[in-house]
């Protein structure tokens, strides 16, 4: 049997990497020969994850046709996912966002529940095929849960969330409040961080009736210290939307303290902000009060609003 790739979206975040590694490791203990892959580069959180557990990054490919056949995990939307994943047979997706602009030729197994995090799926897989999961696996599928619930406070974290990552603390033997506390605010740090960077840590794509929308979102303890480079955040994201045609580019900058977030808008759709939030742009800027999460606080509202 050929090796079957696994990858999470571009611009990975830590499920996006964590679940990839996670999941390639229960199909290689099923015999089924799977290797972890990455789309972008290992950000500061999922960097701590992986060195705290002592696991190594899955390696980076410019092109999945090296395989026949790819399992998609934390993602389905093509303008997401690898830029040749029609030259690729998809057999699996296991997710936990919407469907949309995603179609196969062949039938394949589709895993998709309304949880927080993709790791949460993988925990019953694992158990659905009666596979221990090692310590540091563990470890990783943790870190993704507490990465995408923001350690369980988003409005995305669900009962079951919170259940899967009490039990994956304790084989990973360690507390997740502590442990997620410093994992959050080791990627919190953005001090080091380039506009272009911040615009690239955690960027999707999606199509919004008939408009093209990236939205980038950012997590930190100080909110103003990303907006001190609010011109350059413009230059670099009026040069995003015109190399790709975009009709909106959303910055959201998430405050994991307070649990708010600041948003910088730009591009033709701009006002769609307004409509969605029931906000004023100033500035090109809004304050958007309890809203952390892009899955469910942001993209339903802008696609309603740019129908």
């Amino acid at each position: 049997m050929e090796k079957v790739l696994v990858f999470g979206h571009k611009n990975p975040d830590t499920d996006s990497i964590c679940s990839a590694i996670a999941y390639a490791h229960l199909k290689t203990k099923i015999n089924i020969p799977a290797e972890p892959v990455r789309l972008g580069e290992i950000n500061s959180e999922t960097q701590y994850a992986l060195d705290y557990f002592q696991v190594n990054a899955p390696r980076l490919t410019e092109s999945v046709a090296e395989a026949k056949e790819v399992i998609l995990v934390d993602h389905n939307e093509r303008q997401q996912s690898a830029s040749d994943l029609d030259q690729v047979r998809v057999i699996e997706v296991i997710d936990h966002h919407r469907i949309a602009n995603f179609e196969t030729s062949d039938p394949l197994y589709y895993r998709a529940e309304p949880v927080g995090c993709t790791a949460t799926i993988l925990y019953k897989l694992y158990r659905e095929n009666e596979i221990d999961i090692p310590k540091e696996i563990a470890g990783l599928m943790l870190s993704a849960i507490i990465s995408d619930s923001l350690l369980f406070k988003s409005p995305t974290c669900t009962e079951e969330d919170i259940a899967t990552a009490k039990k994956l603390a304790e084989i990973a033997g360690v507390n997740s409040e502590e442990y997620g506390l410093a994992m959050l605010k080791a990627g919190a740090d953005v001090s080091d961080k380039s506009a272009k960077d911040l615009l690239s840590l955690d960027a999707k794509e999606f199509q919004m009736g008939q408009h093209k929308v990236e939205i980038a979102q950012v997590n930190t303890v100080d909110v103003e210290e990303v907006f001190a480079k609010q011109a350059e955040l413009e230059a670099e994201i009026e040069a995003v939307i015109a190399e790709k045609s975009l009709d909106l580019f959303l910055l959201v900058v998430t405050d994991i303290l307070n649990n708010d977030s600041k948003v910088l808008a730009l591009g033709s759709q701009a006002e769609a902000v307004n409509k969605a939030f029931q906000v004023t742009l100033d500035g090109k800027t809004a304050l958007l009060k309890g809203v952390v999460s892009r899955k469910k606080q942001v993209v339903p509202q802008l696609t309603e609003a740019l129908k």
